[in-house]
Formats: structure tokens, sequence, C-alpha cells
């Protein structure tokens, strides 16, 4: 009987041996570590050649870099970080960024076209990396994995063929609150042997810790205030990693933190935050109709005509639903993804796409009726007015085109950056922003310029280009990143005022009279503007209670309710009159879109998430 236990504790000591040692590296080896690169401000280069020069010279096996390549997609900035990365001479694996997702020409196809996938799984002695960006996907608001992104992280760490291996994963952002759905990440992730999270985006060195799972802040290559930048040298050994800052050309210093290694479980029985949605309990009359989860991120706001709602999804899908029960009545897919909102007349469905198309289906049974091929992705939303398809591309030029047949009337092609908003059709003027400081408005016959306007600031990052301008007689509004409320001259473009008593930004609505102007602030405030004075003259400013939020929902204004949405997933109706709070429910965590408003009762909703929901106000629907 002793033997036999003997033997049973033998065996057993054998399997913990051995998932102990295939969740260890087999021997010693190092990692150069980079982050926030930054291509494209003013040292970003030169210091990216320096570090990659430095990690040449020394004993790595390969580098992780943890996102924030760029500070922008535009203008090569991807070509010139792949040039200097690919002059490592041992592998690197790599992720984007938020700045390379939200501010994004291509539509964050560039990135995987120059690398091949936009995350990363390799194994190395023993220990597996997997890589995954956080977004936000071309919408400024905290950053959101995309429902595709973690279903592919499930899959991988599922499908592993040893359940015990030891897994460091890296991200850009750390996972905390500043990623809308952290906690799905998490709860993933702590069902494996999950040793640390890498990330990025502040910086600094800093050791972090997210539920339990230790986290490390990498710093950036960036020199900032020093003479050179730097980048971190992982050592890994069977039971540590340790982390050490490399000054390039110059010294390693002492290690700044030592992880140790080792099977770790992540047990249930803590319970963490997690998002509230009991305020839709307040108010028990708001209620879904219909919701349809497409699985993929969502950018973009619903179309609605009649019955029919339209959606695109970032999977490259064009979905036609009954407005009324939610179901599918057709889908078509481009074979890219979709972050523009698409437009109806006619019937036909027009929409753009980031394989450089814009296309034009049929609503009866999504059939393809024409395509336009551009000269690169297009991230901007088409609008179309008497007959005719008004849209901006990232190829710098902005087109005209017949909607019945698909040919160019005309294009205009002096715009230096990107365009991503929908275009305003006023006084026989199409008006639009783009990623290169200015505003435009354009000749709607003839596509001949008529005016640009300018902030007077310097730097792409202010540009007015992602706000949707809304007008009143001959007055052009808008809110741009300088977090100031502008009034344009529409017959000339002239400044007629500018208003910076509250921090507004890429948010801004009319009234349907077009007497009053909507515009969330950053700070947990709506305020409402008379947009027929000469100067700015406030009606109200309410206190909602949405907190801190970049959510370039806009206000809309629907029988006297205002409705927008939040970029923590939350939908507000307000009073128009007066600005106080009638309702609001939660129908995510991530970001809101434009919303869609059918009636003053009835609205639907796209969100990050992936989800498109029908609510209504049963009290007065």
């Amino acid at each position: 009987m002793k033997g036999t236990k003997n033997l049973v504790l033998t065996f057993i000591l054998s399997i913990l041996i051995g998932a102990l040692s295939a969740s260890e590296p087999e021997s010693p080896f190092q990692f150069a570590w980079f982050s926030d690169m930054h291509i494209g401000s003013p040292t970003a280069a030169e210091d990216l050649r320096r570090t990659v020069a430095d990690v040449n010279t020394e004993d790595v096996d390969f580098t992780i870099i943890s996102g924030d390549i760029t500070e922008l997609d535009i203008n090569g900035y991807l070509d010139t970080a792949k040039v200097i990365l690919d002059e490592l001479l041992a592998p690197y694996y790599i992720i984007p960024g938020n700045h390379d997702t939200k501010w994004s020409s291509s539509g964050t196809r560039k990135f995987i076209d120059l690398w091949g996938a936009d995350k990363f799984n390799f194994e190395y002695e023993n220990i597996r990396f997997i890589g995954i960006h956080q977004g936000p996907l071309m919408r400024m608001g905290d950053g959101y994995i995309a429902p595709e992104d973690l279903h592919w992280l499930d899959s991988t760490l599922t499908n592993l063929l040893e359940p015990n291996q030891a897994i460091i994963l890296v991200t850009h952002y750390p996972l905390d609150s500043t990623v809308s759905n952290w906690y799905q990440y998490l709860d993933i992730i702590k069902n494996h042997n999950a040793q640390m999270i890498l990330h990025g985006h502040g910086h600094h060195n800093r050791a972090s810790n997210y539920e339990g799972v230790p986290g490390l802040m990498g710093r950036s290559t960036l020199r900032h205030e020093e003479l050179v930048g730097g980048y971190n040298i992982v050592t890994v050994w069977p039971d540590s990693a340790v982390f050490t800052e490399r000054t390039p050309g110059l010294e390693t210093q002492p290690a700044w933190h030592v992880q140790s290694l080792g099977k770790r479980t992540y047990p249930d029985t803590i319970r963490f935050r997690r998002p509230d949605f009991s305020i839709n309990d307040a108010y028990p009359k708001v209620q879904v109709r219909w919701s349809y989860d497409t699985g993929y991120a969502i950018t973009s706001a619903a179309v609605v005509s009649g019955t029919t709602t339209i959606i695109a999804d970032g999977g490259g899908n064009i979905t036609r639903l009954n407005t009324e029960t939610g179901i599918i009545l057709w889908s078509q897919q481009i074979n890219a993804p979709i972050y523009s909102t698409p437009a109806i007349a006619e019937n036909q469905v027009v929409v753009s796409a980031t394989d450089s198309n814009i296309y034009s289906f049929a609503i009866k049974d999504g059939s393809l009726l024409w395509q336009v091929k551009t000269n690169a992705p297009v991230v901007a939303s088409p609008v179309i007015y008497r007959q005719i398809v008004y849209c901006g591309s990232s190829d710098g030029i902005f087109r005209a085109i017949d909607l019945h047949t698909g040919q160019l009337q005309w294009n205009y092609e002096g715009i230096n950056g990107f365009v991503e908003t929908t275009p305003l059709i006023h006084k026989k003027k199409v008006v639009f922003g783009a990623w290169d400081g200015y505003l435009y408005a354009l000749n709607a016959k003839t596509g001949r310029l008529k005016w640009k306007w300018n902030d007077g600031l310097e730097g792409v990052l202010y540009s007015p280009a992602a706000c949707i301008p809304v007008a009143s007689g001959n007055k052009i509004y808008i809110v741009a990143p300088d977090r100031v409320m502008s009034c344009i001259n529409a017959r000339n473009g002239k400044t007629i005022w500018r208003e910076d008593r509250y921090q507004v930004r890429e948010s801004i609505g009319i009234s349907e009279d077009r007497k009053t102007l909507f515009a969330k602030t950053m700070r947990d405030t709506l305020v409402a503007y008379n947009a027929k004075s000469r100067k700015p003259q406030l009606k109200w400013a309410v206190h909602v209670g949405f907190g801190y939020d970049i959510d370039p929902s806009r206000p809309i204004e629907n029988n006297g309710r205002i409705f927008f949405g939040t970029k923590d997933g939350f939908i507000y109706a307000l009073d128009a009159v007066t600005g106080s709070v009638q309702w609001h429910y939660r129908v995510g965590v991530g970001l809101v879109n434009n919303l869609t408003v059918i009636t003053a009762n009835s609205i639907i909703a796209t969100t990050m998430d992936g989800n498109v929901v029908h609510l209504y106000n049963a009290k007065q629907d």
C-alpha cells in the first residue's frame, strides 16, 4: 500500500514539475522593448534611428514594440517607421497605439499592409508572447478593444497546446478604466497563466497591478527633455524578468524592476469594479425595442429611411434591418473595414470603405449598382444632395459623384490632409474640415474653392476635421479640438466670433428651427447658445452628470428633446428649452456614435461594442 502511495505521489510530482518546466524558459534570454515612438513629432525619427542602432550592438533575441508608432497615420509616417525598424538585426513584433488608430488616414489599414497584422502571437523559450491593440478606432474616446479582437484573444489562449504555458501580454494602454472594456480583457487572460502585461502610453517606466495581474509601463523612445531617448532591455531568467533602462550609446542603468515568474492563478473570489447598468432601472419606461450584435466594432451612425435601417461595421458588412423589428433583410460584405456612416436616397445606399472605394447598393436587395475607386482608403462619410453624392477621402481629393450613374461630376484636389467627417451642404456650398488645419467651403455645383478657414493654431491635431459643421442663416458653427466654439461667415469664411467659455470639442448640434446651438462640453455640461445673435449669447448651461467626456456624438434635437451619447455607453435625453434631464440609459460600455433620432420617443444607437439598439420611451410612445 505504501509503495502504491509513493508511486501516486511520484506521478503527481512529475506532472507538476512538467507543468512548471513547460512554463519556464529553457535558458536566460533578452529582448528590447520600445514604446511611444511618435514618428512625425520633431525628434522622433532621429531618436528611433539612434535606438535601433544601439539595440543592434546589444545581445537581444528580439524586440517588442507596444504602440504609438506615429504621431498620426499621415504623410508616410508609418513608412518612415517601417524603414527604420527594419534595420533591426533581430526580429521585432509590433502593435499600434491610439495615435495610429484614432488619427488614421488609412482607417488603420496601412499598418496591416506594412506589418501583415495589427497583433502578434509567438513563442520564445517556452514563453508565449501575445500583443493586441486597444484602439480607439477612428473616434475620440477611451481605449476600446474591438469585439473581434477579444474573440481572437480568447480563441488564441483557449487553443494553446500547453494550457499552463507562461504568457507575457503586450498592449498599448494600461488595463484600467482608460480602456472602456478593460475588464473583458482581464477576465479572459486571468483564466490562463498570465505572467504580466507590458504596455506603453504613459511614456515613463512604472510598475502597476491590474486586478492582480502585474503590469509594467515602458518609457518612450523620445528624448523629451533629455539629450537622447531611451528604451528597455528585459532579461528573462527561469524565475524572474529583470527590467533595465538603456540610454543609447551611453549606459545601461541599474534594474528598475524585477518581476517574478512562475505558475499564476487568479481566483474569482475577489470581486472587482465592473460597469454599472443600474441607472436603467430608474427609467423603466425607456425600453429596448430590439438590439442586434454585429460582432464587430462600429464607428458610424445607423441611417433610417422608413422601415429600412442601414448599418456598417468594422468587419466590412453593410446590413439592412427592419426598423421596427430589427430583422436582417440583407447583408453585403466588403473585404475591408467600414468606418463611415452610409447615406440613403432614391432607393440607394452609398457607403465608403477602407479598400479605397465608394459604393452604391440597391436598398431593395443589396445588389451593387456602382463603385468609384479612389487613390487611398476612404474614412469620410458621404452625403447625398439633389442626386449628387459628396464625399471626402484620404487622397487629398473631394469628389462629387452622380448618384444614379456613379460618374464623377467634379473633384477638388487642394486638400493637404485626410477627410473623415460628414460634409454640410449649405447655401450652395459644401463645407467640411480636413486633418490639415482647415475648414473648406466649395461651390456645390462646380467644386471651386470659395474659402477655407483656420483657427490660427499650429498643429494638425487642432484641425476642425472630426466635427460635423452646423449652420443657421449666413453663419457656420464648429467646435474643433482647440476647445473653442467658432462662428464663421458662410459667405466669405471670416471669423465672426469665437467663444472659449466652455471646453467644447467636436460635438455640436442645432435645433430643428435653426435658432439654438447645442454643444457638449468635455466636463459634464451641455450648453445652448443663440444661433441668430451677432455675439456669443448663452441661453443655458446645465450640469448633466456624464462626467469627463470626449465622445464626438453630437446633440440632436427632435420635437423639443435633445439626444446625445457618451464615451461610456450612456444616452441622454434633455428638454431642449430648459436643458433638464428627462432620462438617461446605458446601452453598453463603449463609445456611442451619432444617434439616429426617429421621433422624440424613438432612437437607434450604434456603439463601439458592435451593437445596434432601438430604444423607445414607452411612456410617450
